[in-house]
């Protein structure tokens, strides 16, 4: 069976031609069991991790009841824990069928989305509106941590090859951030490149810089779901190397108006609320 969990869930609106709605329709969106790409990483039964995946919606449109548009940028935010993600496409234009409806008040919206958005989910998602002030008081920033992608390493694994992951030697007990900006998979379905920066903050036996940084580029030809590449990182680095703690947290360019940023952790923490430069 295939690993492309596209391809196990059937047709999608990916890679095909689409009309775009500008009248609600919840209909649009396309959710896709999580199960059909977590069985390739044999995640049958409790997940080793927590985590959310945040999504940020900067082409987020809609008319008052005078019909005067109004634009926010969105916030939304699913548990790993639901039995569905929803496919990018379809998120997208389920969203431009609010252009051209009307509705009484932001919370009216609000509402509208977390109810379709948890139905399609399958468990509760959060929605915040930002009007473009508080959006811009966010600002931009840039992940903290020592950044991996100044060492002088060869690469010719682009395909994900967990064998790279090593210990430093020596074995020294650490807590660190380590960062990459050289992070890139592919769509599942159409190949187009998917970017995006990622961190890996953890504690235990220090991790070999270099191998970790050659590991993150062996993604490069790499075609699966953001959501699914970053549980396949936490899962590599977790078996080959142990840490007592561990996050993974990737923050993907965005597509169509529209990035996703998985988080997942075996800590308490939540992740850090930010826009990345590359967003």
């Amino acid at each position: 069976m295939s690993d492309n969990p596209v391809e196990k869930h059937g047709p999608s609106y990916l890679g095909k031609t689409t009309d775009y709605v500008d009248q609600y329709e919840p209909g649009l969106l396309d959710p896709i069991p999580r199960s059909l790409a977590r069985e390739a990483l044999a995640l049958d039964g409790a997940l080793p991790f927590t985590g959310v995946d945040r999504w940020t919606g900067y082409e987020v449109s809609w008319l008052n009841r005078k019909g005067l548009p109004q634009v926010a940028v969105a916030e939304f935010e699913f548990p790993c824990t639901s039995p569905n993600i929803v496919e990018s496409k379809s998120f997208k234009l389920y969203l431009n069928s609010f252009n051209q409806t009307a509705f009484g008040s932001v919370q009216e919206v609000v509402g509208r989305l977390e109810e379709d958005l948890s139905a399609a989910a399958g468990a509760p998602v959060l929605v915040q509106l930002m009007d473009l002030r508080q959006a811009v008081q966010q600002g931009v920033g840039h992940f903290t941590g020592v950044c991996l992608d100044d060492q002088d390493v060869s690469c010719s694994a682009y395909t994900p090859a967990p064998e790279l992951l090593a210990l430093a030697e020596g074995g020294a007990e650490v807590h660190e951030t380590l960062y990459s900006d050289l992070l890139k998979s592919n769509c599942p379905v159409t190949g187009q490149p998917d970017w995006a920066s990622i961190v890996v903050e953890y504690a235990g036996p220090a991790i070999d810089r270099a191998g970790l940084l050659q590991y993150i580029v062996s993604f490069r030809n790499h075609r699966d779901f953001h959501e699914h590449c970053v549980e396949r990182i936490f899962l590599d680095i977790s078996k080959r190397l142990a840490p007592r703690e561990l996050t993974v947290y990737a923050r993907y360019t965005r597509r169509g108006g529209l990035d996703i940023n998985p988080y997942r952790t075996n800590c308490e923490a939540l992740p850090e609320a930010l826009r990345l430069v590359r967003q």
